[in-house]
């Protein structure tokens, strides 16, 4: 198909898309675990967000997927700028579109995220995506994708490294074992190098808001892209669900601005359990009184009287692990642990 005959089909798509009456709950399709990867399978590299500056870091993205014994290949539009985005809405969908479309791409992987992606929900296929089920990850502004395929499709997803992420061995091997292995995992936060002389555990300590286990789908990613979407139609049902949370760089009153816009849209409401992992780089307010994180994430969640944890290791973080949206999982609020009761992919 060329690209002016794409533009216009994906033009009236989107208006298709926004007659839909909003509604939080949408997810009334079966799971679909995608394949699992092999060495050898073919990995679409995407900009559905902020734009690539330089074309040294896509060849550093290239160089990860190879040492993965993967196979690169770049979206047509993927180094395309309009502003601060990636292109135009309509081209950065369509690289998705064509990626999910050919058989020969077994993973679909963002260079980074930034903002942009929850621009281009009106335009998936998500008919496409759902009968050509196959691996999407990444995580920041990537959640708006992640979440809207699982809800409009019932593939599952998963908050894990973009393509510039760090990819160090704890990071990778967290990949391999979820994505190409399809173990089940157990995450726990990892002990901190400086807490090896110590008595006590000082850094990477969990905070229990209600204690108790609890077992649901696992849902979430960034609190701020979430919260962006809230009340469309992009987002799956969190009825049963333990919702994971994280973000980066917003003061406490902001968190608790997002929150609240949660709880407004009535997201709150019937979760069975609740994670909220790091907030890096985020801070009270100086100029004046303020609340802490801990004290705005209670004032939130205790009233809710389910299981929930504060400082699970899942944020913007030098080791990203892949976590998938979507499969049943065990949620222990006293110890900080996720167990994953399900392989995330398909295998034969």
């Amino acid at each position: 198909m060329k690209r002016r005959q794409f533009l216009t089909t994906t033009a009236l798509t989107a208006v298709s898309f926004s007659l839909i009456p909003r509604k939080v709950i949408s997810n009334n399709f079966p799971l679909i675990k995608p394949p699992h990867l092999q060495p050898g399978d073919g990995v679409g590299i995407i900009s559905p967000a902020g734009a690539t500056f330089k074309e040294d870091d896509l060849n550093i993205v290239i160089e990860a997927v190879k040492a993965l014994k993967l196979v690169p290949k770049v979206g047509q539009y993927a180094l395309d700028r309009y502003g601060y985005l990636a292109g135009k809405d309509g081209e950065r969908a369509s690289d998705i579109n064509q990626f999910f479309a050919d058989d020969n791409i077994a993973l679909i992987l963002p260079i980074r995220g930034g903002w942009g992606s929850a621009r281009l929900l009106p335009y998936l296929d998500y008919d496409l995506i759902r009968r050509h089920p196959k691996i999407i990850c990444g995580f920041s502004d990537i959640t708006s994708l992640l979440l809207a395929i699982y809800a409009k499709t019932g593939l599952v997803t998963f908050h894990a490294p973009n393509g510039f992420s760090s990819w160090r061995t704890a990071q990778t091997e967290s990949f391999r074992q979820v994505l190409f292995s399809g173990e089940k995992l157990t995450f726990r936060n990892l002990p901190d190098p400086d807490d090896a002389n110590r008595l006590m555990q000082v850094k990477n300590r969990i905070q229990t808001i209600t204690k108790g286990q609890a077992k649901g789908k696992l849902i979430g990613g960034n609190l701020t892209t979430l919260a962006s979407i809230a009340g469309s139609p992009y987002l799956p049902d969190f009825t049963g669900a333990i919702l994971f949370l994280e973000d980066i760089g917003e003061d406490v009153y902001e968190i608790d601005r997002l929150l609240n816009q949660l709880k407004l849209a009535g997201i709150f409401n019937n979760l069975a359990g609740f994670i909220f992992g790091q907030c890096s780089n985020c801070s009270a307010d100086s100029d004046y009184g303020s609340l802490t994180l801990e004290e705005v994430i209670r004032e939130y969640i205790q009233p809710l009287k389910i299981p929930a944890c504060l400082g699970l290791m899942i944020g913007h973080l030098e080791i990203i692990e892949t976590i998938p949206i979507g499969i049943e999982v065990e949620f222990d609020a006293n110890q900080g642990t996720i167990t994953m009761l399900e392989s995330a992919v398909s295998k034969p």
